[in-house]
């Protein structure tokens, strides 16, 4: 067996040619501990934005308070967020134990899992900010043709936080995608040349 190859019951051997490519699989797994880090505080910081984003106006005597149960879709973008923070909290984790070890192999099935789990991840938090958006333009312009009246001219200070959150949360789904083409390329190595090279070479 040659150094930079190792086999482990259940795992995929994979061969790194020489130094080259180990550099780079080491390279890709401080990006990901890195992105995942990354997405994590934006996560929570976009969850603390909207969730802790509130304000009162008198009108005719009378306080209405605004805040972010009011927009369904505001619940949901601070459930993806807050999701989206525990489960790259989660995985940073995973990465960083990885990397103490040295592992340079991956089951096939876990590396199928993390796939899966950061497109769904990905997926909800596209979708999460798509919705916020489009609620956050009825808001700063209402919408005439049904008669609904914008409100940011009402609720200032509350709509530019909840803008301050859709905007974290908008680097977050950048960042979500950005690891699904990092979980897709530990995946789909298991599979490439690189593995028929090595089979040959044993």
């Amino acid at each position: 067996m040659r150094p930079g190859v190792g086999i482990r019951p259940g795992n995929v051997p994979a061969y790194y040619g020489g130094g080259k490519l180990k550099k780079l699989e080491r390279r890709v797994k401080v990006a990901e501990v890195v992105l995942r880090c990354v997405v994590c505080g934006l996560g929570v910081l976009a969850a603390a934005l909207v969730g802790s984003d509130t304000q009162v106006r008198e009108f005719f005597s009378l306080e209405k308070k605004a805040k972010f149960t009011d927009m369904k879709a505001l619940v949901f973008l601070l459930v993806a967020n807050a999701m989206a923070a525990f489960y790259s909290l989660v995985q940073g984790v995973r990465c960083v134990v990885s990397m103490i070890r040295g592992n340079t192999l991956c089951n096939k099935a876990l590396a199928w899992v993390i796939f899966s789990c950061d497109q769904v991840m990905a997926y909800i938090a596209l979708a999460a900010v798509a919705a916020a958006a489009q609620s956050a333009v009825i808001g700063e312009f209402g919408q005439p043709e049904l008669q609904w009246m914008k409100i940011c001219n009402l609720y200032g200070k509350y709509c530019t936080q909840i803008g301050e959150g859709i905007a974290s949360a908008f680097l977050v789904s950048l960042g979500m995608v950005l690891l699904s083409g990092l979980s897709a390329f530990n995946l789909f190595r298991l599979y490439g040349k690189n593995k028929a090279n090595s089979n040959g070479r044993w």
